[in-house]
């Protein structure tokens, strides 16, 4: 049990903890102080439910499904497609801190974040297929779905809560164009990457 608990902590660090849309966006809000402990609890426990689902078998049918991984390859660059614009158009507007942290509402905060890691492909190759497939082999899978959602909940919670400690020395608006700049590279590359996946690679 010790071994699948584990087992489920690193693997699921080394997937969660890599840098891609959702980190991004967790990265942004907490910054921009824009309600950033309900962004990491919205994206914990959502990442808590799919690695669950993916334990229980949905990310072996998932991945058999070629118009489902489609779907959610166009989908989900599109939407980063979308995430990058806003980020340039604060570059090419930038602000300071101050100015920007009552931008949006925590309902508009909530709707994003759902949005962000719900229609992120990304998501769910890490979560429901990768997790899912090593979680339902494991000995003890329950062991190994609590090792990989903590790591989740420590991830999240944690890059908050040092974004928390960054935030009151970050107010240049210099330093935003860099930050801003930085994402909308993040979000280009991981939609490029998902466009130019084959079904088959996607699925992996």
């Amino acid at each position: 049990m010790w071994w699948s608990l584990l087992h489920g902590l690193g693997t699921g660090a080394g997937l969660i903890v890599a840098i891609g849309a959702q980190n991004a966006f967790v990265l942004d809000k907490g910054l921009r102080r824009q309600h950033p402990w309900r962004v990491a609890l919205i994206c914990a426990a959502c990442d808590a439910v799919l690695i669950g689902l993916g334990v229980l078998g949905l990310g072996t049918l998932i991945a058999q499904s070629e118009t489902a991984m489609s779907v959610a390859r166009f989908g989900g660059a599109a939407f980063l497609l979308w995430l990058a614009w806003g980020a340039l158009q604060r570059v090419l507007r930038p602000k300071g801190l101050e100015a920007q942290s009552s931008v949006m509402g925590r309902r508009q905060v909530m709707l994003a974040t759902l949005a962000v890691t719900l229609l992120n492909p990304q998501v769910y190759l890490d979560t429901v297929v990768m997790l899912g497939a090593i979680g339902a082999v494991q000995s003890h899978p329950v062991a190994f779905y609590a090792g990989a959602t903590f790591a989740s909940f420590t991830w999240f919670f944690t890059l908050v809560g040092v974004t928390g400690y960054l935030a009151p020395r970050l107010k240049s608006p210099r330093v935003w164009q860099v930050i801003d700049g930085s994402i909308v590279v993040i979000m280009l590359v991981v939609a490029w990457q998902l466009l130019s996946l084959t079904p088959p690679q996607a699925a992996l």
